[in-house]
């Protein structure tokens, strides 16, 4: 292998480089850094060295060398689970849980983000290699195949580019009012607060906003109890919540309004800022086991008209 030096080496910096470059630890604080980083670029590196090496392995015969790749899906479907395991196990300790749907989407994201780590030095060995084949010279095809590479990797951050809540729906503030005991957002019941202790600071503190979908897809999809949840999470990550293990009165709970698809949400912030709560439900990604497109069928574009 060592005379596809000229292959490996810069099919491997490339791929590690699209692995760091769908590696971003945000406010939701996953990955963990710096363990959880450090695990996934680890893996990473392994997936760049199995796509580096496979083309020069067949060309060489060495059929045993590429049996690796299948064994390293088996590995990284692995990785799945454990991400979803690890994340189950913490979920209890989480004052405003993610959700099971969350959960598998975070998942599924590491997962196949080491396959594109995979395809990415794989495409640049292939480059490089038949380039070198037809007669171009191998600092030449080097060259080529780096930017192919660097290529591969823009179209593969863009492939994986979410969807955010505001992309599919405006998010405006929202009044909180008390019918009795009922807690309502914009008329829409939310819930029993039966302590005035806690309706009092609900109106002292607490503030909402209405989610309003842009058309009947975003309807299906924020329908989803696993996207709510999310919001629901997202907000209270990023705004902190005023409540403990043993105060549910302060849950924040997204309803839908059945007459319309909008979704309604309180919540007793830290910082009670409206600015600050829209901003972070925007900012909620859009899962991809909650997106629906009822308007891509002749059955939901006619419903729709």
């Amino acid at each position: 292998m060592l005379n596809y030096s000229y292959i490996i080496i810069p099919s491997i910096m490339l791929g590690i480089l699209s692995r760091m470059s769908m590696l971003r630890v945000d406010h939701r604080q996953y990955p963990s850094y710096p363990q959880g980083v450090f695990s996934h670029l680890t893996l990473g590196i392994v997936a760049a060295g199995l796509g580096s090496v496979a083309l020069p392995a067949l060309w060489e015969k060495e059929y045993a060398a590429v049996t690796f790749l299948a064994l390293a899906a088996q590995q990284f479907r692995d990785v799945r689970n454990l991400e979803r395991q690890s994340l189950d196990n913490i979920e209890p300790t989480e004052l405003v849980a993610r959700g099971t749907a969350y959960i598998e989407d975070i998942a599924k994201a590491f997962e196949a983000r080491n396959y594109m780590t995979m395809l990415t030095s794989l495409i640049v060995s292939i480059v490089i290699f038949l380039l070198f084949k037809i007669g171009i010279s191998r600092t030449q095809s080097v060259v080529i195949g780096v930017i192919i590479g660097f290529i591969s990797i823009y179209y593969f951050n863009k492939a994986i580019a979410r969807q955010t809540i505001g992309d599919i729906a405006d998010v405006v503030p929202a009044k909180i009012k008390f019918k009795g005991p009922l807690l309502t957002i914009n008329d829409v019941v939310i819930m029993n607060v039966g302590l005035k202790e806690s309706r009092k600071i609900y109106e002292e503190k607490g503030i909402a906003v209405e989610i309003i979908p842009h058309d009947e897809n975003g309807i299906a999809t924020l329908a989803n109890l696993g996207q709510r949840q999310a919001i629901q999470h997202n907000a209270a990550a990023l705004l902190g919540i005023r409540k403990d293990v043993d105060e549910p009165d302060f849950t924040p709970i997204a309803r839908r309004d059945p007459e319309t698809g909008n979704i309604v949400m309180a919540i007793v912030p830290m910082e009670p800022d409206i600015e600050c709560l829209i901003e972070a439900v925007k900012r909620t990604v859009v899962l991809e086991s909650a997106k629906r497109k009822p308007l891509d069928s002749k059955a939901g574009r006619k419903a729709a008209d």
